[in-house]
């Protein structure tokens, strides 16, 4: 049986964007992992969401948009007692954004704190079936600032590995994450990134930004941070509009990408691309020459580009065919 499916693990999550007149802030759906689900759900590749929300008016939001863009929900889990997270999300004049923290809220902690492995292992056959028809679990590295669902993420990652899913992570630094955490927030910025590291061991395929590489590798060259890995993983990185430089079956390269006068709001822009990414690797089988390689990427680029050209993540994520038809004004 051919595996096309996507199973991606972690948070969904609201981005309280503010507002470019800076009075008051949109909320807008968000979360990597949940970014990610969606945007392949647009791109026409099934895509299930695992994670847990707060059961509380965000919650019930966030799950009305997976059903509509049919993201499978078989293993979400709902907590009465913490709230679906709230990030406030400040942007700069050119429209890159930066976390600036946490709404406060009347629990003491957030739905994504405790993702709960039990929930996983009472339906485990249901996961293990599902696991069969999975080409990739994609995941990042926020979960690890809380124990209880790193716990979660290692045990799904060690079921991925039982069924041959190959393992996608993508880094996703966000400092503000461990030190809001109780399990985290007394680790040093050492700790956290050598506990990072620990966790890109099982990467198969293994995406981070330029300063991500600087920091975590003291290197910027693909080729060099998958040597330094056990699985010798495939690596992309990316740097906002700067050509995209990548390590992947064994080839190294780097791709230009497309740009725009428009850019609006850059949030989400990774978690389409990655989308835009795995979509091809799934539609069009894995690149066995350079050229197919800058073929994925570029396409996974436009995914970008095009969720910059207005706010929010994944409302403004692209649909196949729109993909479709910029990429082919560009290779024209």
């Amino acid at each position: 049986m051919k595996k096309k499916k996507v199973i991606c693990v972690g948070e969904a999550l609201i981005d309280r964007i503010r507002n470019k007149s800076n009075q008051g802030f949109t909320d807008f759906f968000g979360g990597a992992p949940a970014n990610v689900a969606c945007a392949l759900r647009k791109l026409k590749i099934d895509s299930t969401f695992v994670g847990c929300l707060g059961n509380d008016d965000n919650g019930k939001k966030f799950i009305k948009q997976f059903n509509e863009l049919e993201v499978n929900l078989d293993f979400l889990q709902l907590d009465d007692y913490s709230s679906t997270r709230v990030v406030n999300v400040d942007r700069d004049q050119w429209g890159d954004r930066f976390f600036s923290g946490f709404e406060e809220s009347s629990h003491s902690c957030f739905a994504d704190e405790v993702f709960s492995k039990k929930f996983i292992e009472k339906e485990i056959l249901d996961v293990e079936k599902s696991f069969l028809e999975t080409k990739y679990l994609v995941t990042g590295t926020i979960l690890l600032s809380s124990s209880i669902s790193a716990e979660t993420i290692f045990f799904l990652i060690e079921q991925a590995k039982k069924f041959e899913v190959k393992v996608v992570i993508d880094l996703n630094w966000r400092e503000v994450f461990w030190d809001h955490s109780s399990f985290s927030s007394d680790m040093s910025k050492a700790e956290r990134v050598n506990l990072i590291k620990k966790f890109l061991n099982h990467a198969n395929v293994l995406k981070l930004a330029k300063e991500e590489a600087t920091l975590f590798f003291e290197e910027e060259n693909s080729l060099l941070i998958s040597q330094q890995l056990p699985n010798r993983p495939d690596v992309i990185i990316t740097d906002g509009k700067n050509p995209v430089s990548w390590y992947i079956g064994g080839l190294q390269g780097i791709t230009q990408t497309p740009n725009s006068q428009k850019i609006v709001d850059t949030t989400g822009a990774g978690d389409a691309f990655l989308a835009g990414l795995i979509s091809k690797l799934i539609s069009s089988g894995y690149p066995s020459n350079k050229l197919e390689i800058e073929d994925c990427i570029k396409f996974a680029s436009v995914c970008g580009l095009l969720t910059c050209l207005g706010e929010g993540a994944i409302e403004q994520q692209p649909y196949y065919e729109k993909v479709n038809k910029f990429f082919g004004s560009l290779m024209s």
